[in-house]
């Protein structure tokens, strides 16, 4: 680029992800050349708007193309900065987890809505599929007299979300392992308030249709839910009512059609549930309060 400023570094960038934005998946270029700018400058993008006739330095600048020229190919910007806002808290990412999305946020303001009904020394909360940690670090740390366990099958995701949840000082335990299976062992029957879980919920067939920055950076581990997207939540159910307390709720996020499939997996009596949309008004939440035990609770092995 040369000697460049800001502003027209800027100006450039952003045409040059238009170009690209059909098959990068820029679906918003300015703020994509914002960040990045923001993230070469270790900046905020309030600095971009008040010094636009700063030059970068040939350093800053070469940093800049490689960083455009990455996120034209489609890889997402989270992952070329390394970083998330989830709940108004910073979190690392990396190719090993699914990027944090704005839509779950749904799913935690719920749940500390369901946390706050609880007794501040009997408020357990279960994190499955951990990912990043964002969901259980944001718990612990919106909802400080929760006790959270999170799990996740990946060592890679959980060694990131452990590094998430010290960078916040949230003490969540971590435990490698398939869905609840790790905590059967743990955890004493019906001691659960909450279960949380944003599982792969893909439909299978429909992985190759999405925008590519997802469809080819995001790990396929954390986007394929098998043949209707659900097989992990089929799964999920019955531990979870092992482990919830009767009154307990298990949320479960989904895509929009999976409403009635997803609901017929928490049936009545033994649940009541709903469905909660997201700010753009789709399907996103199953909501399901465990009505009736599923087993006795008065502690054993749960395996």
């Amino acid at each position: 680029m040369g000697a460049i400023t800001i502003g027209e570094a800027l100006i450039r960038a952003t045409k040059c992800l238009k170009k690209s934005m059909d098959e990068s998946g820029a679906a918003a270029p300015r703020i994509d050349a914002e960040v990045l700018l923001a993230h070469v400058l270790g900046r905020d993008r309030v600095y971009l708007y008040r010094e636009p006739g700063r030059e970068l330095s040939m350093a800053e600048a070469g940093l800049y193309r490689d960083l455009l020229k990455r996120r034209a190919r489609g890889e997402p910007v989270a992952y070329l900065t390394g970083s998330k806002e989830f709940m108004g808290l910073d979190f690392l990412v990396g190719p090993h987890v699914l990027i944090p999305r704005t839509e779950t946020e749904l799913m935690v303001e719920y749940a500390l809505a369901v946390l706050a009904g609880w007794p501040a020394g009997n408020r357990l909360a279960v994190d499955v599929g951990t990912g990043s940690g964002a969901i259980a670090v944001s718990l612990g740390r919106l909802a400080p007299s929760t006790t959270v366990y999170a799990t996740d099958i990946s060592p890679a995701a959980l060694e990131i979300a452990q590094k998430n949840a010290a960078r916040h000082n949230v003490p969540v335990m971590f435990y490698a392992g398939d869905l609840l299976v790790p905590l059967l062992e743990v955890l004493r029957p019906g001691s659960a308030a909450l279960v949380v879980a944003n599982l792969p919920y893909i439909p299978r067939e429909e992985i190759n249709g999405l925008a590519r920055d997802v469809r080819d950076y995001e790990p396929l581990l954390a986007l394929d839910g098998g043949e209707d997207g659900l097989d992990h939540y089929r799964r999920l159910v019955p531990q979870s009512e092992m482990l919830l307390a009767v009154n307990g709720h298990l949320l479960m996020e989904i895509t929009p059609g999976q409403e009635e499939p997803a609901r017929a997996l928490v049936p009545a009596p033994r649940w009541d549930s709903g469905i909660l949309a997201d700010l753009a008004g789709r399907p996103r939440l199953v909501v399901a309060r465990l009505s009736q035990p599923a087993v006795s609770t008065g502690g054993g092995n749960l395996t």
